[in-house]
């Protein structure tokens, strides 16, 4: 059990008869009445946001949540699959549940969020930043430096970034899994 004080992003909480991770959340005293917390939850089972207002010090029951690290070995029409180096055991991971999946190249090692209790695979969690080779992107035009132009580039993995113009083909950046934008060059 855990109270609203509690609240922070990425805490799990068993919510409605399902898993929910917290994405945003604000503690809100109005000058009138009681303090309360507005939340934005994602359901780590089918990837639904849900809004919810706790009142302040509410009880909440919160989900134990393992992370463990995976392989990403390949992507098909059933979802994307993963194995644990340890046991070699394989799992499969719907990619609507993931954020930014077209971010992970074969060979990757990620964590996997698995529902302790009853060792069901919730999510993917990416590492802070990946290097990706750049297979396409348009040459930049001599003297248009002058402002932050950014232009499209297709990376490895076949996902688009938005990088510097600057940035040519076949050049490694590393890109930021959070919001997916371009981060650096790698030297």
């Amino acid at each position: 059990m855990a109270s609203t004080a509690d609240f922070k992003n990425g805490l799990c909480l068993e919510f409605n008869n399902d898993i929910f991770t917290i994405t945003d959340f604000q503690h809100v005293k109005p000058g009138k009445g009681a303090a309360f917390v507005r939340t934005k939850m994602k359901s780590l089972t089918n990837g639904k946001v849900l809004d919810k207002t706790f009142n302040a010090g509410e009880k909440v029951t919160t989900a134990r949540v393992e992370k463990r690290p995976h392989q990403y070995l390949y992507s098909d029409d059933m979802g994307l699959h993963f194995m644990d180096n340890d046991t070699f055991e394989q799992i499969r991971i719907d990619e609507k549940l993931i954020e930014r999946a077209n971010l992970m190249k074969e060979g990757q090692i990620v964590d996997v969020l698995i529902h302790a209790e009853t060792e069901t695979p919730l999510t993917v969690e990416l590492p802070p930043f990946v290097e990706l080779m750049i297979t396409y992107t348009e040459p930049g035009i001599k003297g248009d430096t002058a402002t932050n132009a950014l232009k499209p580039a297709t990376v490895e993995t076949g996902a688009t970034v938005m990088v510097p113009l600057f940035v040519e083909q076949d050049i490694m950046i590393k890109v930021d899994t959070r919001d997916g934008s371009y981060s650096e060059r790698v030297k």
